[in-house]
């Protein structure tokens, strides 16, 4: 019997992949990736979705929220994502206004994220409200994942990160945009700062997947913004996420001992140094017998000690 091909040699997944694992009850991994190394370990570990999400102006470019995020450096990021993987779907959000302003522009936007990122699918926010534009854009050709509950670039019309659909009404609604997605075309919807049980209703109404973010193990899927779950922000974690690793302990912890080493002047070593021969040093630097002669038969033109 033939062995499946290991994550790392099998196909480049796709939205039809998605669903094939949907339909089989298998729960979808997904993550937050921004550059090449990183999205090549996670494609590796067999992460089948990657988000390229505009949470990088934040955890990597040190915004202080994601409106800032502009088509360019979303456009850089998916880039790098997309060289440093050869299996994951690799998903690219749409930032602040590249939507919704008119639908001409936000089937260019999503284009170029496409044709010129190399995305497999573009991620954009809102429910109904959107459901035009995810419309929109679906018949093109391309592929939506729609993002409904805490939407973080409504961030000031919400007056700050909380959970969303506590209410009757509000619930009702969420639902209602859950709902209005799917029928739009979108291939899942990220549900995040959801409540458990509001979140669990709204996936098995749907016909689509659902990817939780903050919104409980009921979901689909789920998906967490890469910093979080590696441990690289030391002054906050969100309550939905925890540590798999402590990489900024781990990494200033090297910074220190390289500081150390250089200090000490063991770092360089052996194994890092490369040497030439002795012999050549010295017709380098002119301390050959030859170099050295003086009188009758003293080459010209060649440096001595004394004129180094």
């Amino acid at each position: 019997m033939s062995q499946a091909p290991s994550p790392k040699h099998a196909a480049r997944l796709t939205i039809a992949s998605i669903a094939r694992l949907y339909a089989d009850g298998q729960r979808i991994a997904m993550l937050t990736a921004y550059d090449f190394p990183t999205a090549r370990a996670l494609d590796e570990a067999g992460i089948p979705m990657l988000l390229v999400g505009d949470s990088v102006g934040q955890v990597m470019l040190g915004y202080d929220s994601t409106v800032r995020v502009t088509m360019a450096e979303m456009l850089h990021h998916t880039k790098a994502v997309v060289r440093g993987t050869k299996r994951a779907l690799v998903v690219a959000d749409m930032p602040f206004l590249s939507y919704g302003v008119t639908p001409e522009q936000s089937l260019e936007n999503a284009g170029v994220l496409m044709s010129e990122g190399g995305a497999g699918a573009v991620k954009l926010e809102g429910g109904e409200r959107s459901a035009r534009i995810v419309e929109l854009i679906v018949k093109s050709g391309i592929p939506v994942m729609a993002h409904i509950g805490l939407t973080p670039q409504s961030i000031h019309q919400l007056g700050g990160h909380r959970v969303q659909g506590k209410t009757r009404e509000a619930g009702r609604r969420l639902l209602a945009d859950a709902l209005a997605v799917q029928e739009a075309g979108a291939f899942a919807v990220v549900l995040e700062l959801v409540p458990e049980q509001l979140a669990r209703a709204i996936t098995e109404r749907l016909r689509i997947p659902t990817i939780g973010i903050g919104a409980g193990a009921g979901c689909a899927g789920q998906v967490q913004v890469v910093t979080d779950v590696l441990g690289l922000n030391p002054d906050f974690t969100p309550r939905h996420a925890r540590h798999f690793a402590e990489i900024y302990e781990t990494t200033k912890a090297a910074a220190e001992t390289y500081r150390g080493e250089v200090e000490a002047g063991t770092f360089p070593g052996p194994d890092q140094t490369v040497r030439m021969e002795d012999s050549v040093l010295d017709e380098i630097l002119g301390r050959t017998p030859l170099d050295r002669a003086e009188g009758i038969g003293a080459l010209p033109g060649i440096p001595l000690d004394r004129d180094l």
